[in-house]
C-alpha cells in the first residue's frame, strides 16, 4: 500500500479502537465517540445522505445504527461498541456521535491502528 494512503498507520489515530466494518470508537471513561473511519470515507466518494440514530437509542456492537448513502453506494454504519447513544453530532462537519459504552469488554474485540493498517491492506489486495 503506498505511502501516505487513508488506512496507513501514519493517517490512523492511535488511541482508537476499530472495526472491520471500518468504524472507530475513541473510549474515554464510560463514553465513546465513534464515526467511520477515513479509509471508509475514501472509498464512498461524495455523501449525500445519511441517517443518524436518536439520542437515548441503544447499540449493539456490529449491528447497523445508521445509513450513509453516497454517490457510488449505500452502506449501514455499524457501532464499533455497545451502548446508549448520547450525542450525535446533526452537522456532520468533522464531529463524530457519542455512545455511553455497557460492556468495556467488547474492546478486545476491536482492532488498535497496526492491525486495521494491515486489515486494510489485505482487503485492499483482495480487490486487485
Amino acid at each position: 500500500m503506498a505511502s501516505g494512503s487513508l488506512c496507513s498507520t501514519e493517517a490512523l489515530l492511535l488511541d482508537l479502537k476499530y472495526h472491520d466494518s471500518h468504524e472507530w470508537a475513541k473510549v474515554e471513561g464510560n463514553s465513546a465517540t465513534v464515526g467511520i473511519t477515513d479509509h471508509a470515507q475514501d472509498h464512498l466518494g461524495d455523501v449525500v445522505y445519511i441517517e443518524l440514530p436518536e439520542v437515548g437509542a441503544p447499540v449493539s456492537q456490529g449491528d447497523s445504527f445508521g445509513v450513509i448513502e453516497s454517490v457510488k453506494a449505500t452502506n449501514d454504519i455499524n457501532s464499533p461498541i455497545s451502548g446508549k447513544v448520547v450525542e450525535v453530532n446533526e452537522e456532520l462537519n468533522d464531529s463524530p456521535g457519542l455512545v455511553e459504552v455497557s460492556d468495556s469488554g467488547e474492546l478486545k474485540r476491536l482492532m488498535d491502528a497496526d492491525k486495521y493498517t494491515k486489515f486494510c491492506e489485505e482487503e485492499e489486495d483482495d480487490i486487485h
